[in-house]
């Protein structure tokens, strides 16, 4: 666009620099071409006084002054005699905003992105501003090559359509991703640590193969925490280079790396010259031992915990710094916890802004202080960390500022809120169900309260199942979890010649004991009901459906371990938990059921490959009655090789040899996974196991036709292995199994193939 822009005083080329010192006297001034602007306005904005002696120099000045306003497309400010004539021209205004060219991102996105608006002035400073923002957006989605014009059609009555023209380029995927310095792990090893990924077999489908900047600066975080975890306290991404491959087909992105070395934990030690403090009994509170590889997570972990100790000791504004002190030689680092008095700061208030669906008090609870309380800079970072894990923000920002007073803080929390539920109609299919439909709904801040609620309506070939499930995870304000579950579950031909229904409904509490431990309590009530038992089955079934549907009341426990991430190795955790009920039926009999489990992991060969182990049992005891096959013990989805319902105590001495399961079971299950050299953009893995276990014992073993022939319920090992195929895709990491029993009964029922979804911890 060609902006005509004129200052007429003197004629500057024609004389010589003595001319500028000209003066002018005006004793009028006439203002021509302005619509909207009104003329006195014009002329405040020159600064040009009546009667007041102006030079050239000042009449410039005055030109730049009014068309510095960006009101107007041209200016001119003409002298004629003792009158000075100002002549301009307005910005249109803009009649419609269009975008042309954009396939990726749509107009409303656009629309709300740029500043121009519809029937306000057009102004080509902002159109240009609004053009890079525009290609900022695009570049944010991979398309660095965008390209976005203005342009203007001019329309009658000093009105302009204002059109984007858009080239939106190619997406900029990454080809390979490489890292140079790197001595301690692989490149496979660190690209599983980066969000960035490589274009791969299925880069149209995913989209963080592509070259974004901020993702890039996120990447050099997560490889800094990653070393750091891992003992190298010194390390540094000296930079990242993008180029172009040699097709020009994709960029190389390259990480230059400094590892330096591996520090240890050397001497644990508090130190303190505060006459209250006692720095043996802080030292026992601190985890953190001698000979442990060097991180930050685990000393923070006991800066809190020596926090919240003197807080219990009733000790105020305990200040608790970890001073490291490097030994090169030996590569480790003594760490001594400093105790000393801080400031005397207090919290006056906590300001919540931005949360139009969410209650104050779902923020609010995220931190571990209060109004009055001392203030603590590491509880508000805390606090900020777990409104951001609530999930129900698209972006929380948590900041302090000084109070009334000095030595009180304000914590400003700003927040921006995103969608939490969700609506479902699907499908579905394993190799034990077949094919299936679901509908699904979920809403994660339910009424903006921070509860869960979720629903599910699903159907197989030979299950149906409704469940409903509720949470509330601080019940009465208190760092106590209500649950609430309900379902009520048919299966009919699942592998066998009988049909089962099953119903539960159980409200539960639980809540920490300690960092790592947390303590379960619940009631409920439960039914089941045999029925559709063929005629060729054992008596033992027949008996069950004679007794008809029964109810039973439970009252029970579960006390859970899990350091997987507290652990003061981030290679390795483990989880263990131990329940158990206690049941009244209402045929009188009663029962109790134990359950325990331990699941280790630990990753090898730098992380390479991981190890996994998991061990799990449970006893049914029934006291005055039978148990049912609907609460007995199935090896189904616990040992692999065989079909559900496939292995257990089986009555052979009739033409279904019905599997009956078993009021005890034990199984062992060890697996690993491992790089099979393929791009690891393509999100595959290889995986080996191996399972053994055994379900066995009934309460009624006269089976048979007509329950005179006794049924082997003995203990018998069943073991396979295989190998897995582990795929990460946008729909979930799935699983597939090819396994080959070892150990097996004759009439046990083999399954090759099994195809689920991944449940690896």
């Amino acid at each position: 666009m060609l902006l005509a822009i004129c200052l007429i005083a003197v004629p500057a080329g024609f004389f010589p620099d003595r001319a500028f010192a000209q003066t002018y006297t005006f004793s009028n001034v006439d203002i021509n071409g302005n619509i909207r602007v009104d003329g006195a306005t014009i002329l405040t904005y020159a600064g040009i006084g009546k009667g007041q002696p102006v030079t050239a120099s000042e009449l410039n000045d005055a030109y730049q002054r009014v068309a510095g306003t960006g009101l107007f497309e041209t200016v001119e400010l003409v002298p004629s005699g003792n009158t000075l004539k100002i002549n301009v021209q307005e910005f249109p205004t803009i009649n419609v905003i269009s975008f042309e060219g954009n396939k990726r991102l749509k107009d409303e996105m656009l629309q709300g992105l740029i500043q121009s608006q519809s029937r306000r002035v057009y102004s080509p400073s902002m159109a240009e501003a609004d053009s890079q923002i525009i290609a900022d957006a695009y570049r944010q989605s991979g398309r660095i090559a965008a390209v976005v014009q203005p342009k203007i059609i001019r329309r009658s009555e000093n009105r302009v359509d204002l059109v984007f023209e858009i080239s939106e380029g190619q997406v900029s995927e990454i080809e390979r991703l490489s890292f140079v310095g790197n001595r301690s792990y692989s490149d496979g090893r660190l690209r599983r640590v980066l969000a960035t990924k490589q274009a791969g077999l299925l880069h149209r489908v995913f989209s963080n193969d592509t070259l974004i900047e901020d993702r890039i600066a996120y990447d050099r975080q997560l490889l800094t925490d990653f070393y750091n975890s891992r003992g190298f306290i010194d390390f540094q991404v000296l930079s990242v280079s993008s180029e172009l491959d040699r097709n020009r087909r994709g960029f190389i992105l390259t990480f230059n790396l400094r590892e330096g070395q591996r520090f240890r934990i050397g001497e644990v030690s508090v130190a303190s010259d505060l006459p209250e403090v006692d720095a043996q009994k802080f030292l026992r509170a601190a985890k953190l031992r001698k000979g442990a590889i060097y991180s930050p997570v685990p000393i923070d972990t006991d800066v809190a915990r020596m926090e919240r100790l003197a807080v219990q000791e009733g000790l105020q504004f305990i200040q608790i710094e970890p001073r490291i002190t490097r030994n090169d030689r030996g590569l480790t680092v003594n760490v001594t916890y400093v105790i000393s008095k801080g400031p005397r700061v207090f919290v006056e208030r906590i300001d919540i802004e931005g949360n139009v669906t969410t209650l104050d008090q779902v923020i609010r609870r995220q931190f571990d202080l209060v109004e009055g309380d001392p203030f603590n800079p590491r509880m508000v970072r805390e606090g900020a960390d777990r409104i951001r894990a609530l999930g129900f923000f698209k972006d929380a920002d948590v900041q302090t500022r000084e109070g009334t007073s000095s030595d009180e803080v304000i914590i400003d929390v700003n927040v921006e809120e995103q969608p939490t539920g969700s609506l479902g109609f699907g499908g579905t299919y394993s190799t034990n169900d077949g094919l299936g439909v679901s509908i699904t709904f979920s809403e994660r801040n339910f009424l903006g309260r921070g509860q869960g609620l979720s629903a599910t309506i699903a159907a197989t070939s030979s299950s149906q199942n409704l469940a409903f499930s509720f949470n509330e995870p601080a019940f009465l304000g208190r760092d106590v979890n209500f649950g609430l579950n309900a379902f009520y579950r048919t299966t009919e031909d699942d592998n066998s010649d009988y049909s089962t229904d099953r119903g539960l409904f159980q409200p539960s509490f639980s809540f920490p004991i300690t960092e790592q431990s947390r303590f379960g309590l619940r009631v409920g009530v439960q039914y089941g009901k045999v029925h559709g038992v063929d005629d060729r089955s054992s008596d033992i079934l027949r008996v069950e459906q004679e007794m008809g549907g029964l109810t039973s009341v439970l009252a029970g426990y579960t006390l859970s371990y899990n350091t997987l991430r507290s652990s003061l190795d981030p290679t390795s955790g483990f989880q263990a938990s131990f329940s158990q009920d206690f049941g009244y039926r209402s045929d009188s009999a009663t029962w109790v059921e134990t359950e325990a489990s331990l699941r280790a992991k630990k990753a090898i060969w730098n992380e390479q490959v991981n190890l996994r182990a998991e061990l799990e049992g449970g006893a049914l005891n029934y006291f005055g009655g039978d148990s049912l096959i609907v609460d007995r013990f199935s090896l189904s989805n616990k040992i692999r090789g065989f079909k559900s319902n496939g292995v257990g105590p089986r009555d052979l001495n009739v033409e279904n040899e019905d599997v009956l399961n078993g009021n005890y079971y034990a199984v062992a299950r060890f697996e690993t996974d491992f790089p099979l050299g393929l791009p690891e953009e393509y999100g595959i893995l290889g995986g080996l196991f191996w399972d053994i276990g055994s379900v066995w014992d009934l309460n009624n073993i006269n089976g048979g036709p007509d329950g005179q022939d006794p049924v082997d319920d003995a203990f018998h090992l069943r073991s396979a292995a295989g190998i897995s195929i582990f795929w990460d895709t946008a729909v979930g990491p799935l699983r597939f199994n090819f396994s080959r029993p070892i150990l097996k009964e004759d009439y046990d029922q083999e399954q090759n193939f099994e195809f689920t979804v991944s449940t690896r911890f």
